[in-house]
């Protein structure tokens, strides 16, 4: 149970981190290029934990269990990720950030479905506090909402939030290190062919007749150099590799819907490390939105801390 509050943590802090390092480098690099790039050198990273998580369990990958780590890869990497960035190029980040970091909400609905998981008072009680909280910090009514994007924005959050209760089914069986490193193996091998498919001319056209330029002609190699590396690394070891294995770690010790939490700890983080790093300001309506994030975090957490106290 502890361990699993533990790697709930590190989650957090991983996943936050990523937009804050990403203003290092904004506009270097193509953002399905640099998806590419997370994802596959994240899998590089995992693959010796992974394979020792194998052996240590007596396990081996089948056929089916081959598949099942294709279809996550696609779910979770190949479609949600380029889905997530063209929602962002139709109505902007603010809009996109406020329906991914909802993605608790879909998890909590599909785990019950799904995995049996129960749905508490306490868990409706904490996620009506951080939507409110994630709503307020992000504000969205201050920004035009395009309908396309919207719908974009909410299908890439769908997606991710099968991708957590997917993987978590295949937690208990081979742990968290085996699920995300093949499911990112996978996911960056879609990802590099349609990279591939984005030079044919047609292709490239299409993309931007409809607006979508960063699409077309997405370059593999070109944009990286000395000084933007090491944050190219902390994006693919720290964020990808590093967060997601500790995001699937701490399924093996806790329900989907609670791990989830840690996307409405991103937008109630991402202020305060934004004001440590970029000397970003904090308004009165993000500190209001982080105090009801936290609280609604609480009202998850602490039940359960007490209950497994008191088995």
């Amino acid at each position: 149970m502890k361990k699993g509050y533990l790697y709930i943590a590190v989650a957090v802090v991983m996943f936050t981190s990523f937009e804050v390092v990403l203003k290092f480098i904004a506009g270097q690099i193509n953002p399905i290029q640099l998806t590419l790039c997370r994802f596959s050198i994240g899998f590089v990273f995992l693959l010796p934990v992974a394979l020792r998580g194998l052996k240590k369990r007596g396990q081996r990958l089948d056929r089916g269990s081959v598949a099942y780590f294709a279809l996550l890869g696609l779910i979770g990497i190949a479609l949600c990720m380029p889905i997530l960035q063209m929602a962002v190029s139709y109505t902007g980040s603010s809009v996109s950030a406020l329906m991914f970091s909802c993605n608790p909400v879909f998890v909590a609905f599909l785990a019950f479905f799904l995995l049996k998981e129960p749905i508490k008072p306490r868990h409706i009680a904490a996620l009506a506090l951080e939507v409110t909280g994630t709503v307020i910090i992000i504000s969205p009514w201050n920004t035009q909402v395009n309908l396309t994007g919207a719908a974009l924005a909410l299908l890439s959050t769908l997606l991710f939030s099968m991708y957590g209760v997917m993987g978590k089914k295949k937690v208990a069986q081979f742990g968290g290190a085996v699920v995300t490193c093949f499911s990112f193996l996978f996911g960056s091998l879609i990802v590099l062919a349609f990279i591939l498919l984005s030079h044919i001319p047609a292709v490239a056209q299409t993309f931007q007749g409809a607006g979508l330029d960063s699409f077309a002609n997405i370059p593999v190699f070109a944009g990286y150099t000395l000084e933007n590396l090491p944050y190219v690394l902390f994006v693919s070891v720290g964020v990808a590799g590093i967060g997601f294995f500790a995001y699937f770690l701490a399924m093996e010790h806790q329900s989907a819907s609670v791990v989830s939490l840690v996307y409405f700890f991103k937008p109630a983080l991402s202020p305060i490390l934004g004001w440590a790093v970029h000397g970003e300001s904090l308004s009165g309506n993000m500190l209001a939105g982080i105090a009801l994030i936290v609280t609604g975090s609480l009202c998850a957490i602490i039940p359960g801390i007490i209950e497994s106290k008191k088995t």
